[in-house]
């Protein structure tokens, strides 16, 4: 047996990288604190309360029969078309439901690091400055996903089911890519600008504030130069519109203004791009004193 003197013995072993349980602590302590937020639960659950409408309507278009003595034909909103999966995926209350969940989720996010000064903590270990943001962004990505790339696939899934065939699948077979490539252009979004927003502060009621009133005051900058100038380019103000926009393109539907969708999407990229750089900018491991 080894005798070693009463002391500091160094470590001697291997430390085996692994990205994935860099930043999924992170994660995980992040979503088990938004679910310890007062009234969170009860809205995470209401805010489910579209996709179950949605999905009811996709059982109703399929058992028509059974309904005949409440609905005569078939309304043209009960046709399981794309234009259904756009109906859910870009209407304003939906992407309203995304602001809150962001408000709730995201807004201490960075914030509460900034206030109690944690980030020389977390940067003290081996953590890079990607696996932090990767960590902060799986976050909110994990609640983005479950309103709409989850609900989506279920659409997909249950239309079959209840079909008994695939005839949906064969005309749109497109369908569940679009899903996927929306959603995760609205997680990508909302999850880059709540961030933003967050480390531009260190109060997190600032920055719910901040992530409400800018996505609401595009929308109302956007109705007062319409209003006096008609110009349908004048959409692309508006970060919702930008995003219905994109939604509307990606499922093969009507734009809801005459304007390019590339143009939105190149807008939402660039504004993606810039919170990334203030991102980059205000994550340090050194706090700088002015």
């Amino acid at each position: 047996m080894s005798i070693r003197k009463k002391g500091y013995s160094h470590w001697e072993g291997q430390l085996k990288e692994s990205a994935f349980v860099a930043w999924f602590p992170l994660t995980r302590l992040g979503i088990k604190l938004a679910f310890q937020k007062r009234f969170f639960k009860l809205f995470f659950f209401s805010a489910f309360l579209p996709a179950l409408i949605f999905l009811a309507g996709i059982y109703v278009s399929e058992r028509m029969e059974d309904f005949r003595f409440m609905i005569q034909g078939q309304p043209s909103f009960l046709q399981i078309t794309p234009n259904y999966f756009k109906a859910y995926f870009t209407n304003s209350f939906f992407l309203f439901l995304l602001v809150l969940m962001m408000i709730f989720v995201g807004s201490g996010l960075i914030a509460d690091d900034l206030k109690f000064k944690a980030l020389q903590l977390y940067f003290a270990r081996p953590l890079r400055k990607v696996d932090y943001l990767l960590g902060k962004m799986a976050t909110l990505g994990f609640f983005l996903l479950l309103l709409s790339l989850i609900p989506g696939w279920i659409f997909v899934l249950f239309k079959l089911v209840f079909a008994g065939n695939f005839a949906f699948l064969r005309s749109y077979p497109w369908l569940p890519l679009a899903v996927v490539a929306y959603s995760l252009i609205l997680t990508l979004f909302f999850a880059i600008y709540t961030l933003t927003l967050s480390a531009l502060s260190s109060n997190s009621r600032h920055v719910a504030l901040m992530i409400f009133g800018i996505y609401l005051a595009s929308d109302i900058i956007f109705g007062i130069f319409y209003q006096n100038f008609h110009h349908p380019y004048l959409a692309l103000l508006s970060l919702k519109l930008n995003l219905q926009q994109v939604g509307a393109a990606l499922f093969g539907e009507k734009l809801f203004y005459p304007v390019p969708w590339g143009w939105s999407l190149l807008l939402l990229i660039m504004l993606m791009g810039l919170g990334l750089a203030i991102l980059n900018r205000r994550i340090r491991s050194v706090e700088v004193v002015k």
